[in-house]
C-alpha cells in the first residue's frame, strides 16, 4: 500500500512539525519536555505517543526529519519528562481521573511498545548507519527502563472497566515475549483467565463501535502476536466483520446502542483502518481490504485524522509492499444481531437501526440527516416505551418490539411493622393489587425507500402518549400546514399531514401526523427534550393504531 504509506509519512512529518510547536521548552517547568493538550493538561501519555510518532520519523528515511538531531534532541527530553512523570512504583496517572492506574499504565506501555520494538530490530540489522546506532543506543535503554517498571506495577494493578483487562493483559504478555520475565506472563494470565467478552455477534460487552471495539482488538492482535496463538484473531475477525455492518449512509459510525461515552457521537472508522488492513492481508480478506482502502479514501476526501500509523508499517513491511486499490464498503444489508439485540438495515443512500432495550428504539438515517423515534408514556414507574423482546417475523416481513408495562399498588401491611419510618420498612413484604396494563406493539416493516412503522397499544384506555421524533438541528421542517427552521432545543406537534425534513441535498418524509393533545413534557422522572435536536410530536391518547411512514427522498431545497 504504497500509495497510503506515502500519504501515512506525509501526515507524520506534519504532526512531527506541530508537536515540536506544542513541546513544553521552559527548563523551569515541571512539564518541561512534555506536551499541552486541547485542555492545557500535560501528561506521560500525551508525551508518549509524541515520542513514537517523533521516533517514527526520526528512523524513517522518506521523511523530512530523517536523522534530523533537533528532532531527536526532543524525544530525549520528552523521554525524561515521561520518566518524571512515572510513579516510583511504576504506575502512570490519568490526571483527570486515574491515579496509580493499571489501564491507565498499559495505554501508554501500549504506545510506546512500537518504537522500542522497532529500534531493538534496527540496532541488529546489518543497515543501522552509525548515527541511527548511537542515537538508539541513548534511546532503547531509556525507553525499556520505562516498559519493565510499568509492566511490573501492571501485575499488581486493577482496572475498572471490560476493556482495562485486555489492554493490561495484552501488554504483560507482549513484555514477557520481550524480556522472559515469567512475572509478566503469570501477571497477564490473571487477566485472561476471565475469557474474552466478545459474543457470537462480534460484539464487546461494551458496546462501543466508536471506540473501544478499536482497543479491544488491537489487545487481541497484540496477545495473538505475543503468545503466537492464532486463535486470538478470532474475536477480531467477528469485530470487524460486524463493524462492516455500522457504517452509516454518510460514511461515519451508528453509535446509538453504545454503553460508553462514544454514545450518539459524530464519528468516522478512520481508527479501523490498521486492523481491516492488517487483519485483510493476513487472512486473504478482501472485504477487509476494500474496507480499509475506503476508510483511507475517506479520511483523505474528508480530511479526517488522525493517520498515526507510520511506526506500525515500518514494523511490518508487508503493509507498504502489499497492494490494492478497491474501496468498498457494505451498502446493501438487513442484519439482526440477536444477542446484541440490534437491527441494521442499509440501503445505499439511507439507513435503519432497531434497538432492543433502549428508550430510543429506532434511528433512520438519509446521508447525513438522521432521525430518533422515542414512545414517551408515563405509566406507574415507567416514562418511556422500552423494547423488551426485538423479533423478526418470517418471509421478510419485518420485525415486532414489544413491551407490557405492567400496572401495580402497594396494600397496606397486614401486621404492625417495627417502624413508622417509611424509608426504613421492608416494602419486600408487601402484597400488591397488580393491574392494568398499557401494551405496546411496533412493527417495524421495510418498503421502497423507507420503513413504516405501525404501532399499537392496547390495556388500559385514554393515556396520554406522544411519538419524538428527533431530527438533527439545523434541518428545515414543514408540512403543508407550517414551515419551521430546526433549531437545536425546538419542537412543534404536527396535527396532520407529511412532515418533511431537509437538510443539505437530503430529506427525510415522516407521518402521517396526528396531534389530539399538547402534553409532550411527559411526567416527572421523563427525558427532556433533546436540547440537540428539533423534535416533532404526534400524540393520540391509548387505545390507538397508527402507522408512521418515514422516507428517503431528495431535498426540495
Amino acid at each position: 500500500m504504497k500509495k497510503h504509506y506515502e500519504r501515512i509519512i506525509l501526515y507524520s512529518d506534519r504532526k512531527t512539525e506541530e508537536i515540536m510547536n506544542q513541546q513544553v521548552m521552559d527548563q523551569s517547568s515541571e512539564f518541561y519536555g512534555g506536551f499541552r493538550d486541547h485542555d492545557g493538561l500535560v501528561e506521560p501519555k500525551l508525551a508518549i505517543f509524541q515520542v513514537t510518532t517523533m521516533t517514527a520519523c526520526l528512523f524513517n528515511s522518506q521523511s523530512c526529519f530523517y536523522g534530523s538531531e533537533i528532532v531527536y534532541n526532543r524525544i530525549t527530553i520528552a523521554l525524561s519528562y515521561i520518566v518524571r512523570g512515572q510513579r516510583e512504583n511504576g504506575f502512570f496517572d490519568l490526571i483527570n481521573c486515574n491515579f496509580y492506574s493499571g489501564a491507565d499504565t498499559a495505554f501508554c506501555l501500549d504506545g510506546l511498545l512500537p518504537a522500542y520494538i522497532y529500534l531493538d530490530r534496527l540496532s541488529q540489522t546489518e543497515y543501522c548507519s552509525a548515527t541511527e546506532k548511537s542515537m538508539i543506543s541513548t534511546l532503547l535503554p531509556v525507553m525499556k527502563s520505562i516498559l519493565v517498571k510499568g509492566g511490573k506495577a501492571m501485575i499488581h494493578g486493577g482496572f475498572h472497566t471490560p476493556n482495562h483487562r485486555w489492554a493490561i493483559a495484552s501488554v504483560l504478555m507482549m513484555l514477557y515475549r520481550l524480556t522472559a520475565d515469567e512475572s509478566m506472563r503469570e501477571g497477564a494470565e490473571k487477566f485472561l483467565i476471565e475469557g474474552c467478552d466478545c459474543n457470537d455477534d462480534g460484539e464487546y460487552a461494551e458496546r462501543s463501535a466508536g471506540g473501544y471495539n478499536q482497543v479491544n482488538n488491537n489487545a487481541m492482535m497484540m496477545l495473538a502476536a505475543a503468545t503466537g496463538d492464532d486463535s486470538w484473531y478470532e474475536p477480531v475477525k467477528r469485530n470487524l466483520t460486524m463493524m462492516l455492518h455500522y457504517i452509516e449512509p454518510d460514511g461515519s459510525i451508528f453509535t446509538n446502542n453504545s454503553t460508553r461515552q462514544d454514545r450518539g457521537n459524530k464519528i468516522y472508522p478512520t481508527g479501523y483502518y490498521l486492523e481491516y488492513l492488517y487483519m485483510g492481508i493476513k487472512f486473504h480478506n478482501e472485504t477487509f481490504l476494500q474496507a480499509a482502502c475506503f476508510i483511507m479514501d475517506q479520511a483523505v476526501e474528508k480530511g479526517i485524522g488522525p493517520l498515526d500509523w507510520l511506526i506500525h508499517f515500518m514494523l511490518h513491511p508487508e503493509l507498504i509492499e502489499f497492494e490494492y486499490e478497491t474501496g468498498k464498503i457494505l451498502r446493501n444489508y438487513c442484519h439482526h444481531y440477536t444477542d446484541s439485540g440490534i437491527v441494521r438495515l442499509r440501503r445505499d443512500s439511507y439507513s435503519c437501526s432497531l434497538l432492543k432495550d433502549s428508550p430510543s428504539f429506532l434511528y433512520f438515517q438519509h446521508g447525513d440527516l438522521c432521525v430518533s423515534m422515542k414512545i414517551g408514556a408515563s405509566f406507574c414507574e415507567h416514562r418511556y416505551f422500552v423494547p423488551e423482546n426485538l423479533v423478526q417475523l418470517p418471509q421478510d416481513e419485518g420485525f415486532v418490539l414489544n413491551q407490557k408495562m405492567a400496572g401495580w399498588y402497594y396494600l397496606p401491611f397486614k401486621e404492625p411493622q417495627d417502624t413508622t419510618d417509611w424509608w426504613q420498612m421492608d416494602h419486600t413484604k408487601r402484597e400488591k393489587l397488580n393491574g392494568p396494563d398499557m401494551n405496546f406493539v411496533i412493527t417495524a416493516t421495510e418498503v421502497k425507500d423507507g420503513m413504516d412503522i405501525t404501532i399499537e397499544t392496547a390495556g388500559i384506555d385514554r393515556a396520554p402518549v406522544r411519538i419524538e421524533l428527533a431530527f438533527d438541528a439545523g434541518c428545515r421542517v414543514e408540512s403543508p400546514y407550517f414551515i419551521s427552521e430546526g433549531s437545536a432545543g425546538g419542537g412543534i406537534v404536527a396535527k396532520e399531514g407529511i412532515v418533511t425534513a431537509s437538510k443539505g441535498k437530503y430529506a427525510i418524509t415522516a407521518g402521517p401526523g396526528f396531534g389530539t393533545h399538547n402534553y409532550v413534557a411527559g411526567k416527572f422522572g421523563s427525558q427532556g427534550r433533546s436540547q440537540d435536536c428539533y423534535t416533532v410530536y404526534f400524540t393520540d391518547f391509548t387505545c390507538f393504531k397508527h402507522t408512521i411512514s418515514l422516507r428517503a427522498v431528495p431535498s426540495a431545497y
